[in-house]
């Protein structure tokens, strides 16, 4: 079962992330693209108005190159962050007009994205959600912006709700479903989706 989870940051992405792999030891966890590049990598990846292409860039084909290794769709792997985030960050970055991001950078990505997409079983969306708040973290890695968080999340509703871009393949895609709640009903929301396409005789990549 090949699952992403996708979303704004600082909303539990990586708590999802990290409690199903130490509930599903077997299951492979591949860490986030900027962690890999930047945190643990040679890369200096910058955030909000500050992103480049080749920030955007980089992320996102090291992302796409790792969801194409899991061709079988018997492999138990779950992702932090999906190809559509680096559409949704990139939009944010455009709208601000501050860096070499453009829209038409943004509409670039949108094929190679669709394209990586049949290699997932299951694209996970965290939203923001007025109900189930999540505090901001200060690791000294994620910006604590609110307003930052609150406009990438918007474009992320656009992308999954409102079907902006036309990410989503319109055959042999993942099943999207959104996370929401505490801890426990996030992990059984996810379960019951992977039952869902179980009881079908899926996953379809």
């Amino acid at each position: 079962m090949r699952i992403a989870v996708s979303g704004s940051h600082s909303l539990g992405k990586s708590t999802v992330v990290n409690d199903w792999v130490a509930r599903h030891p077997y299951f492979k966890r591949e860490e986030e693209p900027y962690r890999a590049l930047g945190l643990h990598g040679p890369y200096e990846i910058l955030f909000r108005d500050a992103s480049t292409k080749l920030h955007n860039g980089i992320q996102l084909y090291y992302n796409i190159g790792r969801v194409h290794r899991y061709a079988n769709s018997s492999s138990d792997v779950i992702f932090d962050r999906s190809p559509v985030d680096y559409v949704a960050y990139s939009q944010y970055t455009a709208n601000q007009g501050s860096t070499d991001i453009d829209n038409a950078f943004v509409e670039s990505m949108v094929l190679g994205v669709r394209e990586s997409l049949d290699h997932l079983d299951i694209l996970a969306f965290v939203p923001k959600s007025e109900e189930w708040p999540v505090e901001m973290e200060e690791d000294g890695i994620r910006p604590v912006d609110h307003a930052y968080r609150d406009e990438v999340d918007a474009i992320f509703k656009q992308i999954y709700r409102e079907g902006r871009f036309g990410v989503m393949p319109s055959s042999n895609g993942p099943l999207l479903i959104e996370l929401l709640g505490p801890r426990q009903q996030r992990l059984d929301q996810l379960q019951a989706a992977i039952d869902a396409l179980k009881s079908r005789g899926e996953p379809s990549g």
